[in-house]
């Protein structure tokens, strides 16, 4: 059994960290940029780690690379030769499991302690928004090149599991699907959703879970980037049609503007520990943050989980 099943096991409920993004901005990094938070593998690598100790401190189970954003064709139109640009990917594990294994170091008693490796869409890489639409247009094979190369270098940079995430099409996680099981790589898929029934694209997250649901290299199946007031009824949704462990880590309720690259809007005030109950109560497995989450969000599912185990 993979890592991150045996940490379910054990558990029933693991804990997710939460925003790369946001706890680097706090840090005073300037992350307006194609790359996003994939920008800092190559200026302060020592902020990335130190976000991830962050989160392990808070109480997750689950560290999430600095890799949603990071691929090689991203790092090389910026400049960096396509060595570079594959050991910055490389990169992105390195510090999740520097940052894992120092913490383990101080509490022997956290096992099973989980790495898993941030996979963006396409859409991601083109920076325009289109991760929130699925209506890229690029072939089948160009997709699934761009997905092979990262997921190969996360892969073998030691991540216990692929976190296939934020995917608006049911299409391209097929795609990245026949790639994971080359690979024979361990993952999850995370869908953005447009509402409590529906992905981005418009696709009922019950057929997306029911397509997943058979395949044995895919270890949960869930949502994320999406709205704190969607997750109920989406996890119902899913658990509707797929045994598979439900993975939740959505926003804190703002808007994101893709071309202005901000956040609109004012963040859900319900408390995260809240929220952490009613979606274990509604059957999820894993939860965490997506954007705009902190360690102090994370904190409070996690003392939600130690009252229950």
């Amino acid at each position: 059994m993979d890592r991150f099943s045996k940490l379910i096991e054990k558990k029933g409920l693991a804990v997710l960290d939460g925003a790369m993004a946001t706890q680097l901005e706090a840090r005073g990094c300037d992350i307006n940029d194609e790359l996003w938070s994939a920008k800092m593998l190559a200026e302060a690598p020592e902020l990335i780690e130190a976000v991830h100790l962050d989160y392990f401190e808070a109480g997750a189970d689950i560290g999430t690379s600095a890799s949603y954003q990071a691929t090689v064709p991203g790092f090389m139109k910026k400049g960096f030769s396509r060595e570079a640009s594959e050991a910055l990917i490389k990169r992105s594990m390195e510090l999740l499991i520097s940052a894992r294994d120092k913490y383990q170091k101080e509490h022997p008693e956290k096992e099973l302690l989980t790495a898993a490796a941030a996979v963006g869409p396409y859409g991601a890489y083109l920076a325009d928004g289109s991760e929130y639409r699925g209506d890229y247009r690029v072939d089948r094979g160009a997709i699934e090149a761009f997905h092979r190369e990262r997921m190969s270098l996360l892969t073998e940079a030691g991540a216990d599991i692929l976190a296939c995430e934020t995917l608006p099409c049911l299409w391209e996680a097929e795609i990245i699907l026949d790639v994971a099981k080359e690979l024979d790589a361990p993952c999850w898929f995370s869908f953005s959703c447009r509402d409590g029934a529906h992905i981005s694209d418009g696709t009922p997250i019950s057929e997306c879970a029911k397509r997943l649901d058979g395949e044995d290299i895919v270890k949960a199946v869930g949502v994320n980037c999406t709205r704190p007031e969607y997750i109920s009824e989406l996890i119902e949704n899913i658990r509707s049609s797929c045994s598979k462990p439900v993975v939740v880590y959505p926003n804190r309720g703002e808007e994101y503007d893709p071309v202005r690259k901000i956040w609109l809007g004012a963040k859900n005030a319900k408390d995260f520990g809240a929220w952490t109950e009613e979606w274990y109560g509604r059957g999820a497995s894993v939860i965490g943050g997506c954007c705009r989450t902190t360690p102090g969000d994370i904190a409070k599912a996690a003392a939600f989980r130690n009252r229950i185990i």
